[in-house]
């Protein structure tokens, strides 16, 4: 790819993560948010949606012909291998889609991609794509404390999907560099980007 720098950018729910994906936006990065591109493929018409429903039925697609989040977040919840038969379907979408976003990055001559993916470290898959991995870390108590106030989720429940992501410890080792996100203000956070972005040679 060139001279663009591919820059992973993952954290746990709570810690702020798309926060800083805007700072570095606002700072010329070129930004692919794996989320939004999984979003796409499981809307209405969206290139998963088929393989979903031969996988696991058509009770798990909504009548607007999206993916049923909430019965399929359930599901996988519960059900190891039925995770893995979801991310057997979705994980090559997402990687076709997201080189696709990095070419036209490089075609338009940015300096630094930045991929947002949030399960940046259980994937297993993407270190060797990437340049640097960045973490956005916060204290545990943080994050909850920030889910139930966005979210309207219970404390158990925003517990259970911390526990279902990577442990913090093992998102910290796989890090090059940490944004420590927590009592910052956004502007203490904006400057903390900055700084890591000028690290980078940026």
């Amino acid at each position: 790819m060139g001279a663009v720098l591919r820059v992973g950018l993952t954290g746990g729910i709570g810690s702020g993560k798309s926060t800083v994906a805007a700072a570095w936006q606002a700072l010329g990065a070129w930004v692919v948010d794996a989320d939004a591109v999984s979003r796409a493929l499981t809307a209405p018409g969206g290139a998963a949606i088929e393989p979903i429903r031969q996988a696991f039925g058509p009770d798990f697609i909504a009548p607007d012909g999206a993916l049923d989040r909430a019965r399929m977040r359930e599901r996988v919840f519960q059900d190891a291998q039925a995770r893995q038969q979801l991310e057997a379907i979705l994980h090559p979408l997402v990687a076709e889609a997201t080189r696709a976003e990095a070419l036209r990055a490089q075609a338009a001559a940015a300096a630094l991609v930045l991929f947002d993916i949030p399960l940046l470290v259980e994937s297993g898959r993407w270190r060797m794509q990437l340049d640097r991995v960045v973490v956005v870390d916060c204290l545990p108590e943080t994050q909850v404390r920030r889910v139930m106030s966005r979210s309207g989720l219970a404390e158990d429940e925003v517990r259970r999907i911390m526990r279902a992501q990577a442990p913090r410890e093992q998102r910290l080792a796989a890090a090059d560099a940490v944004v420590f996100n927590d009592g910052l203000s956004l502007e203490q956070l904006r400057t903390e980007v900055r700084a890591l972005s000028q690290c980078f040679g940026l």
